[in-house]
């Protein structure tokens, strides 16, 4: 129980306050988690990369890439199992050089314990309201629970502008639980993608661009600021064999300075680092290292219309009690069928 409050206590930090008006650090930190086991096993580093539907989240600009329709579903559980982490996509490309995307992500932390209502005089087991108290102490009989729980839905639409350059936006809607309150909110994201020779790949992406309000049903108010994503990758080709090394810096404006790998002020730099090396078209195996200090190792079957990819991540070994690892598996479904094809 002391762990799931501890966890549950990080994921709450921008919302336990609901007096105030205020630029929320860490308020959008849950639509940072990210889509796809492929994208995990490589430490995040996607933006310039991903060619799939988790383009829709990754890198809008790249959804215009695919060819075929595709629906991804997603399941990964965070700290053992203590935040459970959801996600379901599907894209479909029309015309020449446009696609279109719904994505929605569910994460949810249950089982929290309430003790306000538990507070006792230990002596007459009168309800009291302040931890002060000298004879103050818990009756586990009248603890509850709640969850939090937030959503996300995505729609995105992607355009090939020209032949190497591509570009794309996100409209997400943001709606908030926790306990009896309730918070709804809506942003966007602009993309952009870039091959300006054979193999090099570039990729951008503006997160939550006009800043993303989260309006609370308390009256607060949290804005979101926003994040900007650059990434470069590259392929090289052996035989049979393709080699993608990728490098990700997500740069924020949040004023940072004991979260992140470098500031500047307010302003905060994470690198990400991820390589993936698959054999033909069937089996790719990943690797890479994320923004907040995990290591991680995955990969992915092709099977006919199917990809499975899974990762595992860990933080680095501590003098405290490690926290749980994290398994990701994810499924993505292309109807690969000249029937659909673009």
């Amino acid at each position: 129980m002391i762990k799931r409050v501890l966890i549950s206590a990080l994921f709450l930090l921008s919302s336990v306050s609901f007096a105030q008006v205020t630029i929320a650090k860490y308020g959008g930190e849950f639509l940072a988690i990210g889509a796809g086991g492929r994208a995990s096993g490589m430490g995040g580093a996607q933006v310039a990369v991903v060619n799939d539907v988790t383009a829709a989240y990754w890198n809008p600009a790249a959804l215009a890439r695919i060819d075929y329709p595709q629906i991804s579903l997603m399941h990964e559980e965070h700290f053992g199992d203590l935040v459970n982490y959801n996600y379901a996509a599907v894209a479909f490309p029309f015309q020449k050089n446009m696609s279109l995307a719904v994505t929605l992500i569910r994460l949810s932390v249950d089982g929290i314990p309430d003790t306000r209502n538990a507070q006792v005089d230990a002596e007459t087991g009168a309800s009291i309201n302040n931890i002060l108290y000298p004879n103050w102490r818990l009756d586990y009989s009248k603890i509850t629970e709640f969850s939090n729980v937030d959503y996300a839905l995505y729609v995105t639409f992607a355009k090939r502008q020209a032949k190497n350059f591509y570009w794309g936006a996100n409209v997400k809607l943001i709606k908030r639980n926790l306990a009896e309150y309730s918070a709804l909110g809506i942003g966007f994201d602009i993309g952009a993608w870039y091959q300006p020779i054979n193999n090099l790949l570039l990729g951008a992406n503006l997160m939550d661009v006009t800043t993303t309000m989260v309006a609370w049903s308390t009256g607060k108010k949290d804005l979101i600021s926003p994040t900007l994503k650059i990434g470069v990758g590259y392929e090289f080709h052996f035989s049979n064999f393709k080699i993608i090394p990728t490098y990700d810096i997500d740069t924020r404006f949040e004023n940072r300075r004991f979260a992140s790998t470098v500031n500047v002020g307010p302003v905060s730099f994470d690198p990400r680092f991820g390589i993936e090396i698959g054999y033909g078209k069937l089996l790719s195996v990943r690797a890479g290292y994320n923004d907040i200090g995990q290591f991680s190792i995955g990969a992915g079957v092709k099977l006919p219309k199917l990809n499975i990819d899974y990762s595992f991540a860990r933080f680095n070994q501590s003098s405290f009690d490690r926290l749980g690892d994290s398994h990701r598996i994810s499924l993505i479904l292309t109807l690969e069928e000249d029937r659909f094809a673009r």
